[in-house]
């Protein structure tokens, strides 16, 4: 009889496209399947060719654009010297999650699943597109979805005789199971953080740890929006940049909620622990330090401050001792109870740390070896850079604003990196943040006789005035702003940068303050007023126009 295995590979950018996949691997292991989850670019694509059955489970991202984590994998597939017929043993579904208010909805999901039969792969579904624009998420596709999967793979590969399906009502095994170290043992607190020897370019699985030099406040004290330009130290990390790329940081959570979160769960943060994977074959996570703290666990990788998802709730069901708890629990992990999850969770934006609040009973009994199952690991948070190495070489700035708002919670939600980052005070010592480059998706014209025209309103200019300082070094005059905010003497970030590059004759400057009068202005406004001019740039000068939010 053919071997009962199922390869599950993912592509995603903000994790419901892991979340999603880690479901169908839950599901295949009730089903008796031998299962491996894995994002696309961490498995060998050469290998494909000897899979029999795979579940590709993929968000598009951007403007139809694959997640970072499937590129290299994108890279491969489309290769023209691919031949025809070779993946003709495999059969495959595609499950994509996207959003119908882009117009390149499911762009990804659609590609692969034509280019698989291409290759000669045997769909076992028509292509599955999540919506996060219908009333009950992408899971109004998904769940039924899933349920014709599961009919066709177990018609391929049946049940073995004397095995049943596993019954929701038992709980599947954790991922991993901590072994807690001795009292005694030394500790390994002191080198976690310390920067890493130079090795290669700084990437998600190794960032550089760079040393905060300033956090300055750029808008008004009297400003309802604090927006901060902050500088990292880059010396000796190898790092190279231009205008238009990203810097990506690695955010932590803040020590009140770590330790509101170990009081909850009733753990000792100076406990230490190694991890052991459950089923023979299973990575370990990258990035957790082995032996590793408690503490060190829930500050650096435990993501208690996203909001929760569906599998966090149905997890979490499993623990509880408590009758009423358990229902609400079951009912918010049920496809019934998905716009009641919704009024709960997700509209007024509700953390994991404050849903854990409200289920104190089965809080206090979750078991430390599911940790890792329960909550996602914290994703990496990206920046422009507003900066260029040609005007500050080593160094690296962003323009960031600190996220903060209202829902109908008491306690105002709050951004967990910007926070964070806005907390860091340079001039208290060493402090250091974890960073690394990605590639961006602007490019600036290579020709620096070229003129380029930017619309840049608030935090948007971050990229362009990485842009304009590399092409004044570079000698460029033809350099054209649109900047908007609300008010000149509150939020008109780098004013006086701008004004002398202005004097010089580097910049023309053309400025939207949208509450300094009576009737607002933006800077399509001042856009349309300079119609001409920027007509003329377009028709003779061949510009560039580019717009960030």
């Amino acid at each position: 009889m053919a071997e009962r295995k199922l390869l599950v590979l993912f592509g995603s950018q903000t994790g419901t496209a892991q979340d999603t996949a880690e479901r169908i691997g839950r599901e295949a292991t009730r089903r008796h399947l031998r299962c491996r989850v894995e994002a696309l670019d961490s498995c060998d694509v050469a290998n494909l060719i000897h899979e029999p059955l795979v579940v590709f489970v993929c968000a598009t991202t951007g403007q139809g654009d694959p997640p970072d984590n499937m590129k290299m994998f994108w890279r491969f597939l489309f290769r023209k010297n691919l031949p025809p017929g070779s993946l003709c043993q495999l059969d495959y579904a595609v499950l994509g999650l996207g959003d119908s208010s882009y117009p390149k909805f499911n762009f990804v999901a659609k590609k692969l699943h034509k280019r698989v039969l291409q290759l000669g792969g045997n769909p076992l579904l028509p292509v599955a597109l999540g919506d996060d624009q219908h009333d009950l998420g992408p899971d109004a596709v998904v769940d039924p979805w899933l349920l014709a999967l599961w009919d066709k793979i177990l018609a391929l590969y049946p049940l073995p005789p004397g095995l049943e399906i596993i019954s929701p009502d038992i709980r599947l095994p954790p991922k991993y199971t901590l072994h807690y170290l001795p009292e005694d043992s030394p500790d390994p607190e002191s080198d976690l953080l310390q920067p890493t020897a130079p090795r290669a370019v700084p990437s998600e699985l190794h960032p550089f740890s760079a040393r905060v030099m300033s956090n300055q406040r750029v808008t008004a004290q009297s400003h309802f929006q604090d927006v901060r330009l902050m500088e990292f130290d880059i010396t000796g990390s190898g790092i190279m940049f231009s205008a238009g790329d990203v810097v990506m940081i690695q955010p932590q959570n803040c020590p009140e909620d770590v330790q509101q979160f170990c009081q909850l769960l009733r753990l000792d943060p100076d406990r230490r622990f190694v991890l052991k994977p459950t089923e023979p074959g299973t990575s370990l996570p990258p990035l957790l330090p082995q032996p590793c703290t408690i503490r060190h666990l829930v500050t650096h990788y435990l993501d208690i401050s996203c909001v929760p998802r569906r599998s966090f709730f149905e997890l979490l069901s499993y623990f509880s001792t408590n009758e009423l708890e358990r229902e609400k629990l079951q009912e918010f992990s049920s496809a019934q109870g998905q716009e009641e999850l919704y009024s709960y969770c997700n509209r007024p934006r509700r953390t994991t740390l404050e849903a854990l609040w409200d289920f104190p009973h089965t809080t206090c009994a979750i078991p430390a070896d599911y940790l890792l199952d329960l909550i996602p690991r914290i994703r990496p948070r990206a920046f422009s850079i507003a900066s260029s190495m040609l005007a500050h070489p080593d160094r690296i700035q962003i323009l960031m604003a600190v996220v903060q708002y209202k829902t109908r919670l008491s306690k105002p939600r709050r951004g967990l990196c910007s926070t964070w980052l806005a907390s860091l005070n340079p001039e208290q010592g060493d402090v250091r943040v974890p960073l690394w480059v990605k590639k961006g998706g602007m490019k600036f014209p290579a020709d620096p006789a070229t003129p380029v025209i930017m619309i840049g309103p608030g935090t948007g200019v971050a990229p362009f005035r990485a842009a304009i300082q590399e092409r004044v070094a570079q000698g460029c005059r033809g350099n054209c702003l649109f900047f908007g905010c609300r008010q000149k003497s509150k939020d008109f970030y780098c004013q006086a940068e701008w004004e002398e590059l202005v004097t010089k004759g580097f910049l023309t400057l053309f400025t939207a303050f949208s509450r300094d009068q009576e009737e607002k202005v933006y800077v399509q406004h001042r856009v349309q007023e300079n119609r001409r001019l920027v007509w003329e740039l377009l028709s003779s000068g061949n510009a560039h126009v580019y717009l960030a939010g």
